[in-house]
């Protein structure tokens, strides 16, 4: 793949501090705490030709803290509906393209995990809560509001998952809610910690879909601070959720992940690439096939694959029933990795998306994704490399 160099510009990192939980209302609240302008998200939300609501702001001073509540007041009632429903709702809104992707990403982690608890599929999800109007505001002011502060990456602390029941539509549900549950896998949490639910699942889902564990111990510089207030009101804490914006001192993140490995010698070929495709919509970080002997002089292959520890028994299960092998090995791993995101350039062969990494201080190596780039090549009859090139040439000039 065709890279270019290119000098990213202002993006900031993000830590939610959430000591109490959060919520999607707490996040928006944080962010324009933090700088973000109501009367911009009015007019960016106004394009998602959603009726029957007021968007509002208010200081509630917590153990002396003066947050921002954010409110979404419904006038109207609202329709149940549907992932797709709301994809072109989305999509319709004429938001930036970057908003655009992390809000549908937002609602397609979330369908994916109430499909899981409900045994269906995320097409079929009705969204309840979730489907009303506040919660959409509530997403997409968290996809539109990062995007406004230049944050390229969010980091969130260790959750408080709380504990006794909640009421939905579906009955009586433990809390953490299944869908919470489901969505803060890799997370680190605290269970019991809490007196009642402290993260929704609208805030799991912002998480899901954005955000990753913020390393421990974690060096920050902060630049600005924006407090989030949360509705109820606790005896052991302040239920606020701390936004503070600013900048990782390296360029070099650090995680803990781990590898899985197997020695193969019997498997029809073709099955690897099957196999794979299986592997990466698992959710792993990478798979290799590396050639090698095996006793008896017999050729092989040495199958390793990268995950997190939070799903290494799902990734084993595919493993064990794609292959012969009947043995695995694991050992967890630490890495050293550059800041990346994903951007989305413009070109005359339609949108492509491309891939940005090293510290926003410094250049950084882009490129252009392969798969944009071949499904634009096929489209418009034209060859491959020509449409890498402009794409790079676009990051370029959008990031210069």
């Amino acid at each position: 793949m065709a890279c270019c160099y290119v000098k990213l510009k202002n993006m900031k990192n993000a830590y939610l501090d959430a000591f109490s939980g959060l919520s999607g209302d707490m996040i928006v609240g944080a962010i324009l705490d933090a700088g973000a302008e109501l009367a911009e998200l009015e007019r960016a939300a106004a394009g998602l030709r959603v009726g029957g609501y007021r968007l509002s702001t208010r200081r509630k001073t917590v153990s002396g803290i003066a947050a921002l509540k954010f409110e979404v007041e419904v006038l109207e009632a609202q329709p149940e509906r549907h992932l797709g429903e709301i994809r072109a709702m989305i999509e319709g809104a004429g938001l930036p393209v970057t908003v655009t992707r992390n809000a549908i990403a937002i609602f397609k982690a979330l369908a994916g995990a109430e499909a899981k608890v409900h045994h269906t599929t995320p097409e079929e999800v009705h969204f309840h809560e979730v489907g009303a109007v506040d919660s959409i505001i509530d997403i997409v002011g968290a996809a539109w509001g990062f995007e406004r502060l230049g944050v390229g990456q969010i980091m969130v602390s260790a959750l408080p998952m709380g504990t006794g029941f909640a009421r939905s539509r579906h009955g009586v549900i433990p809390v953490p809610a299944p869908a919470t549950a489901e969505l803060l896998a890799g997370f680190p949490i605290r269970l019991c910690d809490g007196p009642s639910e402290m993260v929704t699942p609208t805030g799991a889902a912002i998480l899901k879909a954005l955000a990753r564990p913020a390393p421990v111990p974690l060096a920050f510089e902060t630049e600005r601070v924006g407090y989030g207030a949360g509705t109820k009101d606790f005896s052991d804490r302040p239920n606020v959720l701390r936004l503070m914006i600013g900048r990782e001192p390296s360029a070099l993140g650090s995680d803990e992940i781990i590898e899985i490995a197997a020695n193969i010698d019997d498997l029809n070929p073709q099955i690897y690439d099957h196999l794979s495709e299986r592997l990466f919509a698992a959710g792993v970080r990478d798979v290799t096939l590396t050639p090698t002997i095996m006793k008896k002089g017999r050729p092989g292959v040495i199958l390793s694959v990268l995950a997190e520890a939070a799903i290494r028994d799902q990734i084993a299960a595919i493993i064990f029933a794609e292959t012969t092998t009947i043995g695995l090995r694991f050992h967890p791993m630490a890495r050293l990795k550059l800041e990346r995101r994903v951007t989305a350039v413009e070109t005359r062969f339609g949108t492509v998306r491309v891939k940005l990494s090293g510290d926003p201080s410094h250049p950084v190596t882009a490129a252009p994704e392969y798969e944009d780039c071949r499904r634009a090549a096929i489209d418009h009859k034209v060859p491959l490399k020509m449409v890498i090139e402009e794409a790079a040439a676009a990051a370029r000039r959008q990031l210069s």
